[in-house]
């Protein structure tokens, strides 16, 4: 492996903007349901902030 190569990472739950609905669509199910821990797979903090951003998300429309 050499020094030039970078690795992606994904964003946690505090990274996700809110004005990114396409990056909040895994939290989601097709009917605008927020998945509960037992599916995200998210500690209860990280959980809280997804469910805080999502909800901001729909006060401005911008997700189902």
């Amino acid at each position: 492996m050499t020094t030039t190569e970078t690795k992606t990472q994904t964003l946690t739950p505090a990274e996700i903007p809110f004005t990114a609905p396409q990056l909040m669509v895994r939290y989601v199910t097709d009917t605008g349901k927020i998945l509960p821990r037992k599916y995200t797979g998210f500690c209860a903090k990280h959980q809280r902030t997804v469910t805080k951003t999502i909800k901001r998300s729909r006060n401005l429309l911008l997700s189902k």
